[in-house]
């Protein structure tokens, strides 16, 4: 007996393909067959295959004959079986939504993501690609219900277009891949002899690997990286000056100290310059430019040191023509500070200056406590591991070398450089709140089925990215970049996925708070914080039980701000505080219409500081000029409290004379209107406006226009 495929060619009848269709038909239900009832369809089919007495069955036929065996064993996943049948009617009505938004994208552009130029070619050709592969997921990968939950708003599934290919934020060990040389599309790179070409071959790295991956792409401690080649260079340049200099010169081996010394200083100066402009004009393949994180701070040797300062120096002057310099975006800085290194009167507080001048002019470099109280700073003290944010807020949980999850002993250290994250989904809490009230359920019900969902959408993630090749991804997982990556290149990379985090990302805490009880969590709070310590606790319990390491994350929602309002009204109208601006709150913030100072902003968010351990960032608003003294206390402040700080200032530039102030909409020495502005869109810095426009949606620069406490 035999099957004719679509194409009229023949194929011998076998049991093993129904196999395999009725297992992915159950496992888009989440529903696993027994023995028993596979045993049941095998011969259900082919008892009634036989019975037809053809020596040819049509594929339609053989359909109908799953179908029927199904429905006997379990109509929910003959639904599921029959719903992938019906694909290709789905299909047109899909392709119409996508070709809807490829129009949309092609002559009105998209500001969904501010590190995107939708008016470049690349770009829009990765955007149309993105609303493609967006739709292939919701089709094949989620579940009916999964897909009701986003459209409604209770959940939202973040990089859908990217989240079936690649993973979300790393921790990229470059050092290690630069190490005594690495492949990079089929040419070998040998390890760099100089500080310059360390520069150039670290920004390919940057360039190449970060367009493999979504999210966040971070260089922990780069200053500790590049310092073995500042050595390296050093010795080049004094030896070259005692070649071809004069013994007899007064000082001459001071000559050749400082000469090198100069050199050094020079390419690091040079390099730096060289990374922003490579990172902010040189688009990824993936259509955007790759939002590169490096963090320093650290080094206490004198390479190590002016690595630091050398970077803070350039970031905090600009690039740009004389007389018009303005910072750029990328790479966004973050400081590592350790008050027994950079405090007063301390080995490195020259750098934490060079850090304070640059965050009080251009915002960056955020900062990073390692010696204050809390989870990241508790392993720096404990282990002297640096757990550096993965781009803008998220931090990996602790993965160690003999345990696992847990230490072996308390001799077993934790490792995080080389670590990323698979990805995150959110929870929209007030709609959470909203649903339970509407249907007079208990809100921990209703929320612990959407944890639920968010759980199995995670464990189906890794599951799913496991069979992807180490050749999607060389210098990751081939040439050491990740954690254990030293695959061949036809090896799948389950093997690495166990250290690796999946995130329950959480918005709208304040809106969650005033929905309870009409107060915001500047007012009261309690409510907001029992929600948190719920979901912690749930997740730990997840985390036992599928050994997997799960992570809360405070959301840093983007256009998400104002999605979620439109989703709220949808469902549950138009609510005072909740819903009645275009925009919700970000992650456990206090509202940025909140007329409260610096350290009261501190203070109140602090309650939640340790209940989003997997993604976080706290900040406060200088509405004052520059004030170096104001920020320099704030800051050491943030550091005692164990915080990770970002400085918010509105940075505005004239284009025309260069005129530079804070908050200006018109230019007052010229009187131009051509301006470019930088604000913080939550952990990291944007454009708020440029060449006449801007790269942030509606909802977001509402949200902007309202600030006071933020």
């Amino acid at each position: 007996m035999y099957v004719i495929k679509k194409d009229g060619t023949r194929e011998e009848f076998n049991v093993d393909k129904i196999i395999a269709a009725v297992n992915k038909s159950a496992a888009r239900i989440l529903y696993k067959f027994s023995e028993d009832e596979i045993e049941f369809l095998c011969r259900s089919a082919k008892e009634k295959a036989e019975s037809l007495g053809k020596a040819g069955i049509t594929i339609p036929e053989m359909h109908n004959i799953v179908e029927g065996a199904l429905d006997k064993v379990n109509p929910a996943v003959a639904k599921s079986y029959r719903d992938y049948r019906n694909y290709k009617q789905d299909f047109i009505h899909m392709m119409d939504d996508v070709y809807t938004k490829s129009q949309s994208i092609r002559y009105i552009g998209d500001k969904s993501n501010a590190n995107t130029d939708s008016a470049l070619v690349a770009t829009k050709r990765s955007l149309i690609f993105n609303e493609l592969n967006k739709e292939l997921y919701r089709k094949f990968f989620m579940t009916r219900d999964e897909r009701q939950a986003c459209k409604d708003g209770y959940i939202y599934i973040h990089d859908q277009s990217a989240r079936l290919d690649t993973m979300n934020c790393c921790l990229f060990d470059v050092a290690t891949v630069l190490k005594d040389g690495f492949e990079m599309g089929n040419v070998w790179y040998n390890e760099p002899k100089t500080l310059d070409t360390a520069f150039d071959v670290m920004g390919d790295i940057i360039l190449s690997t970060a367009a493999q991956q979504y999210g966040g792409f971070t260089v922990p401690e780069v200053d500790k990286v590049l310092a073995p080649y500042a050595e390296k260079s050093y010795r080049k340049y004094k030896e070259e000056f005692l070649k071809y200099g004069d013994a007899s010169w007064e000082g001459y081996a001071e000559k050749a100290e400082t000469y090198a010394m100069d050199k050094v200083r020079r390419d690091f100066e040079q390099g730096w310059q060289g990374i922003e402009y490579k990172l902010n004009t040189v688009g990824s393949s993936r259509g955007d430019y790759p939002f590169v994180t490096v963090t320093l701070g650290l080094g206490t040797e004198r390479f190590e040191k002016m690595a630091s300062v050398s970077l803070l120096d350039v970031h905090q002057k600009g690039q740009g023509k004389p007389g018009n310099r303005k910072p750029v975006l990328f790479p966004k800085i973050v400081f590592l500070y350790d008050e027994n290194i950079h405090g007063a009167g301390k080995e490195c507080e020259d750098v934490f200056e060079a850090g304070i001048r640059c965050s009080a002019k251009t915002m960056y470099p955020d900062w990073l406590s390692m010696s204050g109280k809390g989870y990241i700073s508790s392993m720096y003290k404990r282990y002297g591991k640096v757990i550096s944010p993965m781009g803008c807020r998220a931090f990996l949980s602790p993965w160690y070398e003999r345990g696992g999850m847990y230490p072996a002993d308390q001799n077993d250290k934790p490792i995080f450089v080389g670590r990323f994250n698979v990805g995150a989904v959110s929870l929209h809490l007030p709609m959470i709140l909203a649903k339970a009230r509407s249907e007079s359920r208990d809100f921990y019900e209703v929320l612990d089925y959407y944890l639920e969902m968010i759980r199995n959408l995670h464990i189906r993630t890794y599951e799913y990215l496991g069979n992807m090749r180490a050749s999607t991804n060389p210098l990751a997982y081939c040439e050491g970049g990740f954690y254990g990556g030293r695959l061949n290149p036809h090896d799948r990379i389950k093997p690495l996925l166990k250290p690796m985090t999946s995130s329950f990302g959480i918005t709208a805490l304040n809106e969650l708070q005033e929905l309870y009880n009409g107060k915001s969590i500047a007012e009261d709070g309690e409510f907001a914080l029992e929600v948190m310590e719920y979901i912690n606790k749930k997740v730990t319990e997840f985390k036992e039980a599928d050994g997997w390491l799960y992570a809360i994350y405070g959301t840093p929602a983007e256009s998400l701000c104002g999605l979620q309002v439109e989703q709220f009204r949808k469902m549950y109208g138009i609510v005072e505080n909740v819903s009645d601006r275009p925009y919700v709150s970000n992650s456990f913030h206090c509202h940025v219409t909140e007329d409260i100072t610096p350290i009261e902003k501190q203070d109140l968010e602090g309650r939640f500081w340790e209940l989003c351990n997997g993604g976080k960032i706290q900040y406060v608003r200088y509405p004052i000029s520059y004030n170096i003294e104001a920020i320099k206390s704030l800051i050491r402040r943030a550091m005692d409290l164990g915080y990770y700080e970002g400085v918010n200032l509105s940075l505005a530039y004239c284009d025309d004379c260069g005129h530079e102030e804070l908050e200006m909409d018109v230019c007052p020495k010229c009187g131009s209107r051509n301006l470019t502005k930088i604000d913080r869109m939550n952990g990291y810095l944007s454009y708020s406006r440029v060449h006449g426009d801007t790269r942030l949606n509606d909802a977001k620069m509402a949200e902007i226009a309202e600030r006071k406490s933020m």
